[in-house]
């Protein structure tokens, strides 16, 4: 194998183990919050609150991913 098609390897591997991680938190989250929500109404607006704001930091992982593979590629 020549340096390019390790690049590529290494491209391929880092998002697409760096994206199953967050896909997971980000089900789990929102299953939990779902399940939250459900056994208490009143709280909707604070769960809700709190889900997308842990949502947003579990994709910010999947987002890093993206730019280390990105510096791989093309550094």
């Amino acid at each position: 194998m020549d340096v390019n098609s390790m690049r590529l390897l290494a491209t391929a591997l880092a998002i697409g183990i760096g994206a199953i991680a967050p896909a997971l938190a980000i089900g789990l989250i929102g299953a939990k919050a779902v399940d939250a929500i459900g056994r208490n109404p009143e709280a909707a607006s604070k769960v809700q609150t709190m889900a997308i704001l842990a949502i947003a930091f579990a994709e910010a992982v999947a987002i890093y991913a993206l730019v280390v593979a990105l510096i791989i590629k093309f550094v």
